[in-house]
């Protein structure tokens, strides 16, 4: 499997991101790549909700997500897209969803994250997802071309927890497309994932968005980049730096199997009381 990471810095005008996104795409699949994977909220980063309310669509709508489906089709590639900000069904709310679509152009798996970022890194620096955001309730495992992944955003990162139960149920790669903070981003990121490869003997596929992100309204955000390839060694095989740009990487999924016959610690599980 040869996988394609998206990397790039998104502005909250949907239109603008999709003509770079489909960019990205066509110089993944240049380069061979028959699985590509885009960042968190590739359609609009913005910490305005009046002006996320004024530019998000609907899954139904939204016109990102149509294109992608088409670009999939066209070049016959596997697509993830690592999550887009929709409109919420029948309420005032914006839900973060991920999509990975077919080389056919169906949507093959939908993944609405879970974990809230609703953090105080600083004074000058909070966040509140759960404000505008609807948090998803499912764990999702995707079936791609007999291969099950497991599907997570950013934050998700945070809780083992998840990982642990996407592995024990067949995941062999884990996607973790992301919009990390510069702040958190330098301290937690690359020890996260490979913590979560570890752990579970997975490959983990971290799409990023990087810089500082142009804005029509609202506060500007600041992005961490370093999108991430982990083997299920823990090895950072791919390390995409701070500038946009894709970059692509092969994988031997049989590697799963040998590190997990190595150290089967997901079968080892015991019970034990609480302290």
């Amino acid at each position: 499997m040869r996988v394609g990471l998206v990397q790039f810095c998104a502005s909250d005008n949907p239109q603008l991101n999709l003509q770079s996104v489909t960019q990205f795409i066509a110089e993944a699949v240049e380069a061979g790549a028959n699985f590509v994977l885009t960042p968190e909220v590739t359609n609009c980063v913005s910490a305005s909700r009046t002006h996320q309310r004024s530019v998000l669509q609907n899954e139904d709508d939204d016109q990102t997500l149509k294109v992608l489906c088409h670009q999939a089709a066209n070049h016959g590639i596997w697509l993830l897209i690592g999550s887009l900000a929709l409109l919420a069904r029948n309420e005032d709310r914006f839900v973060n969803r991920s999509f990975l679509v077919a080389p056919t152009g169906e949507i093959a798996a939908r993944y609405d994250k879970i974990h809230m970022f609703d953090v105080a890194i600083s004074e000058a620096e909070t966040y509140r997802e759960s404000d505008g955001y609807r948090p998803g309730t499912k764990a999702v495992l995707a079936d791609l071309d007999g291969v099950a992944l497991g599907m997570t955003i950013c934050y998700d990162i945070r809780f083992p927890y998840l990982y642990r139960g996407l592995a024990k149920s067949g995941a062999k790669i884990m996607t973790v497309p992301s919009a990390f903070s510069p702040e958190t981003g330098a301290a937690h990121w690359e020890t996260l994932l490979r913590a979560r490869a570890i752990e579970t003997g997975s490959f983990v596929l971290a799409p990023a968005q990087c810089g500082t992100h142009p804005v029509t309204r609202g506060r500007q955000r600041s992005t961490y980049g370093h999108s991430l390839v982990v083997d299920p060694w823990g090895t950072v095989v791919l390390d995409a730096g701070v500038a946009p740009g894709v970059h692509v990487v092969d994988l031997n999924v049989e590697d799963v199997d040998d590190v997990r016959r190595r150290i089967p610690s997901l079968t080892h599980e015991r019970d034990y009381t609480k302290a």
